[in-house]
């Protein structure tokens, strides 16, 4: 006979295996990683322990307006650098050789065996001493520093500007003092420093103040001599003298102008007043005459009294004439007086004509004295800019240096870092981390025993199985084959065809005697083998025949319990009747729905799908009722129109092919793509299995509605009469045939 070794993908952890390995060496592993606790706590017993002590430091701008110079802002003098840049610079000065080498000659380290190196000595320096190789000895100093900055640890706290120093030491005490002394030590380096800037900054602004000075006194004596030489002189508002003269002729002119129009206008008046013969007496300047009003108040007399003599005396009475020649004569002399003040006017506007001229030739000649002096002030406004920004630098600087100066003789620099947190002792060590440390040991050692025990196991092969040397029970939807499912030393030729879906096997006894058979009622078989099962054709029943057949192996015989009633016999007959009709070709689709629970419907299916591929049949089987969402799509995504026909058939092997639910949650139950895709299926495989879930409001049944199928009603075992009457009247009345109802075998139900 020939022997093959499984093959890789064959082979499967025994995990019982793996753990009753585990359990037989518990024991062991308790012990041995109690004793590795034991002896690590009691070496941690003689490891000296360190304490450590935390000062804290806050970096920030210090300057107020009380500590600035009268001209500058509150701006840092840091500003131009981050404040990570800052900080990481504040932790390199406090870990500096400088800081550490005045702390240790503060507190005098070198005196103490801790920091100096006296009477202790690394293990690498004893097996260096035993072999002949010791160290080059080192100063003093160099072991000191070493050390101090070995215990020293400076971080920086989280989004913070405080910087925390932490010492570690033997003593509480001298770990608290060594922090402070650090802390202060930095704070008191940092003073320093900004004392020597601002001594440095006072000399260089006495250097430039020496030199600004020279240069000021420069640009104004270049000021003073350009003017001179150009007679360039202002006034009392700051205006040059040509400029003043060309403001004042304009001036003059336009007064002179304005005196001109009025006296044209007034003359014009009057001669056209004596042209038209009208009274001259309405002109102001005719009216305002002395002479004309002595003439109008003479008229008035002779008026008066023409009007009293014309009460006694007829109008050609010789003094009636005589006054009305007076009058008339008045009248003549007052419009002669108004012709000779016209006169008056017209010669006063050749007057302002004159004046304008002398006027506009005075103007003429301050515009181009002007024009020449306009284009030495550019010159002359240039050297000014330059003496005005010297002069201005000048004085920047002379309180620059009056502050500077103050601050170098009174010492009152403040740093840019201040302590905040005082160093205290601490009360408990903060190494070595006992609880940690036996944590850690307790672990590793647990974790290193259980791996070696799980390697040998599997190296050794006791915890590795094939996985076809075992049987099981298959479930659907995966891709395996009757062969799949057979035992290994299973005889082909014996005549026992497998059952694909049949459970695990059982003990039973070689020879069972057939009971008789109630036809007029229904029959009870006792025991059911491999040939019973629904579908396919067994050898004659005859009971001589069955005791002459040889015994079958405990593996191809797959027992049924004895029906304890008659229910049980007919429900097994209804399901070989229906796995007779799908095998005859009587019916195409299947439709299963649950009574009580969904997962009855998907065992019939598994029974009905295993006969009718040991019928030879291709099948097909659709999940519409358990909502198990899938990695592939399905019928949900087919009714939501996601997805095409030809996507959710999946086949699983030859003639076998699943449509699963899918990857929506729910299923559209308007959509009419459920039944079309079903009677696709019927066209193209001999066997369709729906599975339509459990009966009642959220049932997916009426979604195949008008489906060429046949619908059956699964129950369970203990599944109330009512209630499958209940779910048989819904069925009917959404329209569908429910002469088939069947329960769920007891053993498919009792393994599920």
């Amino acid at each position: 006979m020939t022997v093959e070794s499984a093959s890789a993908e064959d082979l499967r952890m025994d995990v019982v295996a793996l753990v009753g390995a585990l359990w037989a060496r518990a024991l062991r592993i308790i012990v041995v990683t109690a004793l590795l606790l034991v002896a690590t706590f009691l070496i941690l017993m003689f490891v000296p322990k360190q304490y450590e002590s935390v000062a804290g430091l806050l970096v920030e701008d210090r300057s107020n307006t009380y500590t600035q110079a009268a001209t500058q802002t509150s701006s840092s003098s840091n500003s131009g650098i981050s404040i990570d840049a800052l900080l990481s610079s504040q932790i390199e000065l406090i870990k500096s050789r400088d800081t550490l080498q005045a702390v240790a000659d503060q507190l005098n380290l070198r005196s103490l065996p801790e920091f100096n190196g006296a009477g202790s000595s690394s293990p690498l320096t004893m097996v260096l001493g035993l072999i002949g190789k010791k160290p080059e000895p080192k100063s003093v100093d160099d072991t000191v520093l070493n050390t101090l900055a070995d215990r020293l640890t400076v971080v920086r706290e989280l989004d913070s500007a405080v910087i925390s120093i932490h010492v570690r030491s033997y003593d509480p005490d001298l770990a608290a003092r060594i922090a402070n002394a650090i802390a202060a030590e930095h704070v008191k380096r940092r003073a320093e420093q900004s004392l020597a800037d601002t001594k440095d900054a006072t000399l260089w602004l006495q250097q430039q103040i020496d030199q600004l000075r020279v240069k000021v006194q420069a640009a104004d004596t270049k000021v003073a001599d350009f003017k001179s030489q150009n007679a360039i002189f202002a006034g009392s508002n700051g205006t040059t003298l040509p400029d003043q003269q060309i403001s004042d002729i304009g001036k003059q002119i336009t007064d002179a102008q304005s005196a001109k129009n009025s006296a044209q206008q007034r003359g014009d008046l009057i001669r056209s007043l004596l042209k038209s013969g009208a009274s001259v007496e309405s002109a102001d300047d005719v009216r305002n005459s002395a002479v004309v009003q002595s003439l109008m108040q003479q008229r008035a007399t002779l008026q008066s009294t023409l009007a009293e003599k014309s009460a006694l005396l007829l109008p050609a009475h010789p003094t009636i004439k005589a006054l009305n020649a007076q009058i008339t004569q008045t009248n003549a002399q007052i419009r002669a007086e108004a012709k000779r003040i016209a006169d008056g006017l017209a010669a006063q506007v050749d007057v302002q004509n004159g004046i304008i001229a002398s006027l506009n030739d005075d103007l003429k000649r301050a515009q181009s004295a002007a024009s020449t002096q306009t284009r030495d002030g550019v010159t002359l406004d240039s050297l000014t800019r330059e003496a005005k920004a010297q002069r201005d630098l000048l004085d920047s600087y002379l309180l620059k240096y009056r502050d500077a100066s103050g601050r170098t003789d009174t010492g009152s620099v403040l740093p840019d870092v201040r302590i905040v947190t005082q160093a205290a002792p601490s009360v408990s060590p903060v190494s070595p981390k006992t609880s940690l440390i036996l944590g850690a040991v307790g672990f590793v050692s647990l974790a290193l025993q259980i791996g070696t025990v799980l390697f040998g196991e599997l190296m050794s092969g006791r915890a590795v199985y094939d996985r076809n040397a075992r049987p099981h029970e298959p479930s659907f939807g995966h891709d395996a084959g009757p062969a799949d499912d057979a035992p290994p030393d299973h005889d082909a030729e014996d005549g026992q065809p497998d059952h694909a879906f049949a459970d695990e096997p059982a003990e039973i006894e070689p020879e069972v005697a057939a009971p008789e058979l109630d036809l007029g009622d229904m029959p009870e078989p006792d025991v059911v083998t491999a040939f019973d099962a629904p579908g396919v054709d067994a050898p004659d029943a005859d009971a001589d025949a069955f005791e002459a057949a040889p015994t079958a192996p405990a593996w191809a015989v797959e027992p049924v319990p004895a029906p304890r009633h008659r229910a049980a016999a007919a429900n097994a007959l209804e399901l070989s009747n229906l796995s007779a009709d799908l095998a005859l070709g009587r019916v195409r689709i299947v439709l299963l729905a649950g009574v009580s629970e969904a997962r009855d419907a998907a065992i019939v299916a598994d029974i009905l799908a295993g006969d009718a591929l040991q019928a030879g049949l291709s099948v097909c089987r659709v999940d519409a009722g358990s909502g198990r969402m899938s990695a592939e799509p399905g019928i949900s995504d087919l009714c939501a129109g996601q997805v095409s026909f030809g996507d959710v058939v999946h086949r699983l092997r030859d003639g076998l092919a699943e449509v699963p639910w899918g990857q929506l949650a729910t299923l559209d139950r308007r959509s009419p793509r459920a039944v079309t895709l079903v009677e696709a299926l019927a066209d193209i495989y001999e066997v369709v299995i729906v599975l339509t879930g459990r009966v009642g409001l959220n049932s997916n049944l009426p979604l195949f509605q008008g489906a060429p199928g046949r619908l059956v009603l699964v129950r369970g075992a203990g599944t109330p009469a009512s209630l499958a009457e209940a779910a048989a009247a819904d069925a009917t009345a959404l329209g569908f045939d429910t002469a088939r109802s069947v329960a769920v075998p007891e053993a498919q139900s009792e393994v599920a």
